[in-house]
């Protein structure tokens, strides 16, 4: 028996699949908000008129960064052009997730004489630190540093 499609049947079909599309929309909208980190400078035209010349003190320092996890213990390297443990006045190590802030945690480093370690838990998958550290000479060194757990 076959049923006779009239035009409310249309206008029923036409309006529940649209809501599907809207209500899938309005999810991903809502959670893509809710997880955002937030802004990483306030202006960026401002940040930008002095990223060359911070960027050029940076690399003037010769300082390279790595960061290791393993079985409960992060470590951060942070060393000079020649190789020897960076000259470092003040660092501030954040770890968290990239697509959100509320993992974030900013473990106690204490420096072993060759790198800072602390122990810390973390979950399996992508992370990234970041790292603040001020020279003996006052120049900023900024870095962030991907760091992958294995489950």
């Amino acid at each position: 028996m076959i049923r006779e499609l009239k035009g409310w049947h249309v206008a029923a079909m036409f309006c529940f699949g649209f809501s599907i599309i809207i209500a899938v929309n309005l999810t991903l909208a809502f959670n893509a908000v809710a997880t955002f980190p937030g802004l990483v400078v306030g202006n960026s035209y401002v940040a930008s008129q002095q990223f060359e010349t911070k960027r050029n003190a940076q690399e003037a320092l010769g300082w390279e960064a790595v960061a290791a996890y393993e079985r409960g213990a992060f470590e951060v390297r942070l060393t000079d052009a020649q190789a020897l443990p960076a000259a470092v006045t003040t660092m501030d190590v954040t770890v968290g997730r990239t697509t959100h802030v509320a993992a974030d945690v900013t473990p106690e480093l204490v420096f072993d004489g060759g790198a800072w370690r602390a122990p810390l838990d973390l979950g399996a998958g992508h992370w990234q630190v970041r790292l603040s550290a001020v020279a003996a000479d006052g120049t900023l060194f900024e870095q962030r540093i991907p760091l992958f757990v294995k489950g």
